[in-house]
């Protein structure tokens, strides 16, 4: 019986025995077995490790090392079961094409865990972003993980066509010609680029940030690679290319600590002399007290015999740069500028003009 079984494993088709393809068959069986087990270790064990850890660096590393190790396994695993086998050399070197493939397959696992690793760039990048005042670097953190993960491939993609025989030098030189062509054609997307790399560096103004710049007015809502989106206050939205942006005078509303009021208010001709001085001194001591109004500079003036009116120059400064509660300062000051003056006695001027008539004899 035994020498019946060993004459049928040792009957050969396609140039290998039985025994050779029942190894081939236990062999990936076993991998199928060790996949599981990985899985297992993954999923179970060394998630219970990560989850005691109050780290979160251990569970991104878990994370991107679970899919890979398992494709690992089934690389591996084909491989020696291929080593079983009796490949043939001729008219087609299989066992070194397996070779190649299997090297390729390992630089290809190599470069996905290095790219699912890139999670953990961008959390010490996001943490980093985070104790800064801007919202512009946040957004360069996706960026920065996407062209780490565009190098990696395209470092694994370089060495896989050297692994497989080819010149990656005549590769990359034609590349180089490719990209001259393509920079020439993309010039303006290029200057783009490098537009919002200057934005990005010197940080004019923050996401929704009130700017004036390139012709268009409004709150910042994107900055990309390639534009700036900016959403009028007529609720349109403007996108301004980065390149025009970054070489445009930029005006930072929002940059401005306090906002401005200036304004002229007009009392009639009929004020006396006194009246005006005290006119003056109750504006004064309205922005002397008034909490909305900051201390740090503010005028009250009599400046001008005007057309129709004495003019009365009042320049101050509100506390908050809010628009909504800038308004309510004002109208606040203006109500208690027309108490005061009612109380005085006093009439706000408005444009008239006097006529007088002349009879000649």
């Amino acid at each position: 019986m035994l020498e019946t079984l060993q004459q049928t494993l040792d009957k050969t088709f396609l140039g290998n025995s039985l025994w050779q393809y029942v190894g081939f068959a236990l062999v990936i069986i076993v991998a199928l077995v060790v996949k599981i087990i990985v899985k297992h270790l993954v999923d179970v064990w060394l998630k219970k490790f990560t989850q005691r850890s109050k780290s979160e660096l251990d569970d991104r590393l878990l994370k991107a090392f679970r899919s890979p190790a398992i494709f690992l396994v089934y690389v591996v695993g084909v491989y020696l079961a291929f080593q079983i086998l009796t490949l043939p050399e001729d008219p087609f070197d299989l066992p070194r094409f397996i070779r190649a493939l299997f090297t390729s397959l390992l630089i290809i696992d190599g470069a996905w865990f290095l790219s699912s690793s890139t999670s953990i760039l961008e959390m010490y990048l996001t943490r980093f972003t985070a104790g800064t005042e801007t919202k512009l670097d946040d957004q360069l953190v996706p960026i920065v993980r996407k062209a780490v993960r565009v190098i990696v491939f395209v470092v694994a993609f370089v060495m896989i066509i050297q692994n497989l025989g080819y010149s990656a030098s005549s590769l990359l030189a034609g590349l180089g010609l490719g990209g001259l062509a393509f920079a020439l054609a993309a010039k303006d997307s290029l200057a783009n680029m490098f537009g919002s790399v200057t934005i990005f560096a010197d940080r004019p103004f923050h996401i929704g940030d009130w700017i004036k710049a390139g012709g268009a007015e409004g709150t910042v809502e994107d900055v990309g690679f390639r534009s700036t989106r900016i959403r009028t206050f007529e609720k349109t939205l403007v996108t301004i290319p980065n390149s025009k942006l970054a070489g445009s005078i930029i005006e930072n509303m929002d940059a401005r600590p306090i906002r401005r009021v200036s304004m002229t208010i007009g009392v009639t001709y009929d004020t006396s002399a006194e009246q005006m001085q005290q006119a003056v001194e109750a504006i004064r001591e309205i922005l002397k007290n008034h909490q909305g109004v900051d201390q740090g500079y503010w005028l009250v003036n009599f400046t001008d015999f005007g057309a129709s009116s004495l003019d009365i120059f009042v320049y101050y400064f509100t506390r908050t740069k809010v628009w909504a509660e800038y308004l309510d300062t004002r109208q606040q000051v203006n109500l208690e500028i027309m108490r005061g003056l009612d109380a005085l006695g006093l009439e706000i001027a408005f444009p008239s003009q006097t006529v007088y008539l002349k009879r000649e004899a």
